[in-house]
């Protein structure tokens, strides 16, 4: 039986350099069991989130395959956006691959009233395309979207590269003031989910303040280790 310990997940990364606090995916110390990180060079969040670059494809394909041979049980992503490569990506592979949190969002508008709009926290709400919402099933389902690109310090730090010294305490501002003005928009919204690996660490001042369900990476990837871990079946016989 496989221990805990021995459980990976692998997580295809962009090329980016600024700071990941607790709560990222992209810092260890958020879990309670190892990740394997590849970063894929020259996948820059411009070319990932504002352009889905097809030519990034293969190297990520590369990547998913290099942490297959590695040993990794499953492999995530560190960008939501890469939701546009979820089956060629899954196809690369023979273990399971979630390339984003937005993968969650068919089951999350069936877990709320038919008449509740489920809420997306993305980097660029702009780059968003049906595209994205195909590659997962979602494009017919009530949504309402919230994008960072016009925040300072998201934009300057995360979607640019200006700097890598990221304000913690700003960009947490920024992302309450995105999501009080998602709510007051939106009444009805009936669930969150937060496409862009970035903001997960103020999952739950999200949630404090809107007061409905909030999904992400983090806690998706939590979900999975737990369907490959052994030792979390209290019946096993």
């Amino acid at each position: 039986m496989a221990e805990r310990a021995d459980i990976r997940i692998g997580v295809l990364c962009l090329d980016t350099a600024f700071t990941k606090i607790l709560g990222h995916i992209r810092n260890p110390a958020t879990f309670d069991f190892p990740v394997v990180y590849r970063v894929v060079q020259g996948a820059t969040p411009r070319r990932v989130v504002s352009e889905a670059d097809p030519t990034l494809l293969e190297p990520f394909i590369d990547a998913a395959r290099a942490l297959e041979s590695e040993g990794v049980a499953a492999i995530t992503a560190a960008c939501g956006f890469l939701v546009i490569f979820q089956q060629r990506l899954a196809d690369a592979v023979r273990i399971p691959l979630y390339s984003s949190s937005l993968i969650q969002l068919p089951m999350v508008h069936r877990m709320v009233a038919a008449d509740r709009t489920i809420g997306l926290l993305v980097a660029d709400e702009n780059a968003l395309t049906r595209r994205h919402l195909e590659a997962i099933g979602g494009e017919s389902l009530p949504l309402c979207v919230a994008g960072m690109a016009a925040h300072p310090e998201f934009r300057e730090v995360i979607l640019e590269g200006r700097r890598n010294n990221l304000d913690a305490d700003r960009l947490g501002r920024e992302v309450l003031t995105e999501v009080g003005r998602l709510a007051a928009h939106n009444p009805d919204l009936g669930a969150l989910i937060i496409e862009c690996t970035d903001l997960v660490p103020y999952r739950h001042a999200i949630q404090r303040h809107l007061g409905v369900p909030v999904f992400d990476i983090v806690t998706l990837t939590e979900m999975v280790h737990r369907t490959l871990d052994p030792g979390n079946r209290k019946s096993s016989p």
